[in-house]
């Protein structure tokens, strides 16, 4: 086994707290369950991914038969993934956000600080919305089903992000904030900002705009260990006091 660059003939060490922590959070559930991931052939990931770009250009105008003509695939191998067009969505939908996911937590090192964990990790989760183009976007908002999966894999950006901050807190590195309301507003930039009626009036990307944000949020939270923020009244107060 290789570790840091050197090879050592010793078990896995046990997780850090920071490890421990993350795996007690629970996952949303797959649209495809694993045992059917897996069975999944070559040729049926190779049409999953093709979709996925297909989509980018809009899919409510599209049918079984034009899925199938585009994909160069029978309309049976179509129907063996999914039983309509919809369900195929949310299966390309759901694929995606679980790569994400997994490249998200993977971008967090076992020995991080808890904010420098966050930072990592959400500026990995926002490449969800990287590249998403508004006619897809325009027609994602339309389908209630995909608003649902979005918010399954959105409680739980929302729970790791609580988590970490929590961490922080006890850790004194930032003050006895409210975790959950910042956890939510932190964690839900990228998707509200990826809002079909919200990309034509940003300035720049989505995902740009919330690794922006979130960067400006947690260097105003940062404090030296041990130390909290004061108040600006108690500041005056001291001040004239």
């Amino acid at each position: 086994m290789t570790w840091a660059g050197g090879s050592l003939d010793v078990a896995l060490a046990e997780p850090t707290e920071l490890q421990y922590r993350l795996r007690s959070v629970r996952p949303p559930p797959a649209v495809l369950d694993r045992d059917l991931e897996h069975r999944l052939t070559d040729r049926q990931r190779q049409i999953l991914d093709h979709l996925g770009q297909m989509f980018d250009g809009g899919f409510a105008h599209l049918t079984m038969a034009e899925i199938a003509s585009r994909s160069n695939c029978s309309l049976r191998t179509l129907y063996g993934l999914a039983p309509s067009r919809d369900e195929l969505v949310l299966i390309v939908v759901d694929r995606n956000l679980w790569r994400v996911g997994r490249s998200a937590m993977e971008a967090i090192k076992p020995d991080m600080e808890p904010l420098d964990a966050l930072q990592a990790y959400l500026e990995a989760a926002t490449e969800a919305v990287d590249g998403l183009t508004e006619p897809f976007a325009r027609d994602l908002a339309s389908m209630p089903a995909a608003q649902r999966l979005g918010d399954f894999h959105a409680e739980y950006l929302v729970a790791i992000t609580r988590c970490l901050l929590d961490l922080a807190v006890e850790r004194g590195q930032i003050p006895a904030i409210d975790t959950g309301a910042a956890a939510r507003v932190m964690a839900s930039l990228a998707r509200v900002l990826a809002r079909p009626e919200v990309m034509p009036t940003l300035s720049s990307t989505p995902k740009q705009a919330a690794d922006s944000l979130v960067e400006i949020m947690l260097r105003g939270m940062r404090t030296t260990h041990g130390v909290t923020t004061q108040a600006p009244d108690e500041r005056t107060r001291g001040e004239h006091g």
